[in-house]
């Protein structure tokens, strides 16, 4: 994978959106939301020909390497607020589907997520929240008992309700804030945690208008975690 270009083309997208968002052309919002949408999440997702970043990182971790350690993010925003600086590739994705299941259902459409007790007994895993404060010990006993292939069927039935929730809304629920009770539906259902370096995201997801959280939790969240993964993968040689 050619890194700079990919990342490059990446970027100059959340640009262009990011200066949508300022103004009232709806179908150029939509338009560049679903590109950049498309982008950073597995091509099988939006249907693209042509593997994304995630493609990059997804077909690596089911190649048997699901527990390899890699760096948390690329940001060193929110690392205070974390329980490790270091987190198992399969952390990657599962942190960053369920905030993107738990943002786009709960907070955008304000219907229901699609994490339940059947995909935490498929995926395997021993948490239903985003996993921000798992300490080193915790994540590396958690990332053993992960089902990869159930962890991917997740993240492309994620993916593609998302943007089916995208192509739905209005300029007006774009430019909008949400009601204080969905945000906190979210620790209510298992989304988050009381724990400090979890229930954060409330806070900072409460302050986002839903154009505000198309730019972080559905795109550029994304290029938060995968990049440290894409970089482990090239020292690999792979």
């Amino acid at each position: 994978m050619d890194k700079d270009t990919v990342f490059g083309a990446i970027d100059s997208k959340y640009e262009e959106l990011k200066k949508a968002l300022e103004g009232d052309d709806l179908e150029q919002i939509r338009e560049l939301t679903l590109e950049l949408h498309a982008m950073v999440h597995p091509a099988e997702i939006s249907g693209r020909t042509e593997k994304t970043v995630a493609d990059y990182v997804l077909d690596y971790m089911m190649q048997g390497h699901q527990n390899e350690i890699v760096p948390r993010e690329t940001w060193d925003t929110d690392l205070h607020y974390a329980g490790s600086k270091t987190v198992p590739i399969c952390w990657q994705f599962w942190h960053i589907y369920r905030i993107e299941d738990l943002v786009s259902n709960i907070l955008m459409a304000n219907g229901q997520q699609i994490f339940n007790e059947e995909w935490k007994r498929k995926i395997g895993s021993s948490v239903t929240d985003t996993g921000n404060a798992l300490e080193p010990d915790e994540l590396a006993a958690w990332s053993k008992n992960i089902n990869v292939e159930e962890l991917r069927n997740y993240i492309i039935t994620v993916g593609k309700n998302t943007r089916r929730i995208l192509s739905g809304l209005t300029l007006e629920q774009i430019k909008s804030m949400v009601p204080e009770e969905w945000v906190m539906r979210i620790l209510e259902e298992g989304g988050v945690t009381t724990d400090f370096r979890s229930v954060w995201l409330l806070v900072f997801w409460g302050r986002l208008t839903i154009g505000g959280m198309i730019l972080t939790p559905m795109t550029s969240h994304h290029m938060m975690h995968l990049p440290t993964s894409v970089e482990h993968i090239l020292k690999c040689g792979v």
